[in-house]
């Protein structure tokens, strides 16, 4: 059984919140999860996060019904998606190169599919492990790929929070496929980087290793990020796939 839960916190800086988020539960063992990062000027950032968030749950069941390659259905879904965005900045003025990260993932019991835009990122947590499993788009991320900085250097960056690739931006958007299998136990954390910048690897362990339900976990990651300063909204997915003995317990 899998199990899901989206939360959002604008965090302790921001005035509003450009972020979104969803989980589809299409039955018990499989689930469709979306986060999404808006950017843009006024608050055409939320627009874009919510046009794209719509776009995908909305459209979703179509997309895989008329085709057997999941993968290839994320692919069109964030593709179509990026039209749309891209098409309503360039009638609506105040929304002018507005944009936004998207990682969203079709998951059963034993394997999940991700198609990935931007710098949210998707971790897969499982025993004592935490593996980043995306690749951030950004200016920063290309520097140490080149070896012109180091990953520690790359923190504190002031350039950071540069975006190479996002929906909406562009006419077309390269996106990034990933399928892994996965193991009762498992957990996914997808988030944007209000939490990533805030909260560590050895963190999110701490808090999955815990019991608990997945709200009281997600609460606590948001709780995290807000004390390390909160200066950006904070927005997580947290999938669980659920052991069979375990189903019926909380969790």
């Amino acid at each position: 059984m899998l199990k899901a839960f989206f939360q959002t916190d604008k965090g302790r800086v921001r005035p509003h919140n450009e972020d979104n988020g969803a989980v589809i539960q299409i039955t018990a063992t499989d689930v469709f999860a979306i986060v999404a990062d808006g950017m843009g000027g006024h608050l055409s950032g939320d627009v874009a996060s919510k046009m794209a968030v719509d776009f995908l749950t909305g459209n979703f069941n179509t997309y895989i019904h008329e085709n057997s390659d999941v993968a290839d259905s994320l692919r069109r879904l964030l593709q179509d998606s990026n039209n749309e965005i891209y098409s309503y900045s360039k009638e609506n003025p105040d929304c002018q190169g507005m944009g936004t990260t998207v990682v969203a993932v079709k998951a059963d019991e034993e394997r999940y599919i991700l198609a990935h835009v931007g710098d949210s990122r998707c971790y897969h947590i499982k025993e004592s492990s935490v593996e980043q499993i995306t690749e951030d788009h950004t200016l920063v991320n290309e520097l140490v790929k080149s070896g012109q900085i180091t990953s520690e250097e790359a923190e504190f960056h002031p350039r950071k929070n540069v975006i190479m690739r996002a929906i909406g931006t562009d006419p077309t958007v390269d996106i990034d496929l990933y399928t892994y299998n996965w193991d009762a136990g498992d957990y996914l954390l997808m988030c944007s980087d209000g939490l990533s910048n805030k909260v560590s690897p050895t963190q999110m362990e701490e808090v999955m290793s815990k019991d608990g339900t997945l709200e009281e976990k997600a609460a606590e990651l948001i709780a995290f990020a807000n004390e390390a300063g909160g200066e950006d909204n904070i927005s997580l997915v947290l999938l669980y796939n659920e052991p069979a003995d375990k189903e019926g317990v909380s969790s």
